[in-house]
């Protein structure tokens, strides 16, 4: 368990300092042509149509978009069943302070609770609940036709 705690560490870690997520702009070889801003464009749109998506399954399953955030990354937490507040607020690209209060409103909903840490007590983990669950599982199956449409997308020529 340990290995698996150091190694999402190193990702949370990698991904805060991750210089493909820079907002300094690589310095290109070359101008770009108006097909790189063609495939950026329609990468876009694509992008925000899936939120859009999502986010109308979300409020059609009575939660908000942040909520089935906080219940996928939870669910999908490496080798484990639960998440640290520090860990979904870098999942969540959000603050401390924020997560919180989004945990407090996901745990007065009954989908997750807070259990003080297994390994550290000072810790606190953040588990789903059978409601959490029965509602993630239900929207993310929702999501699925969309997600092979994307994919499928993604791979004709022109993304490589």
């Amino acid at each position: 368990m340990r290995g698996t705690q150091t190694f999402y560490h190193g990702m949370i870690q990698n991904a805060r300092t991750d210089k493909r997520m820079s907002a300094t702009p690589a310095r290109p070889q070359q101008p770009l042509g108006k097909s790189d801003y063609r495939r950026l464009a329609h990468f876009r749109y694509r992008l925000r149509r899936f939120l859009r998506f999502s986010e109308s399954l979300c409020k059609q399953n009575g939660t908000t978009p942040l909520q089935y955030q906080l219940l996928l990354q939870v669910k999908g937490a490496l080798e484990r069943e639960w998440i640290t507040i520090g860990e979904l607020a870098e999942q969540l690209q959000a603050k401390h302070h924020g997560v919180v209060a989004l945990v407090d409103r996901c745990a007065r909903a009954g989908l997750v609770e807070r259990r003080p840490g297994s390994a550290d007590r000072r810790k606190v983990e953040i588990h789903l609940l059978p409601k959490g669950e029965r509602l993630l599982e239900r929207i993310a199956r929702l999501h699925q036709s969309e997600l092979r449409l994307l994919k499928e997308e993604f791979e004709l020529p022109g993304w490589e």
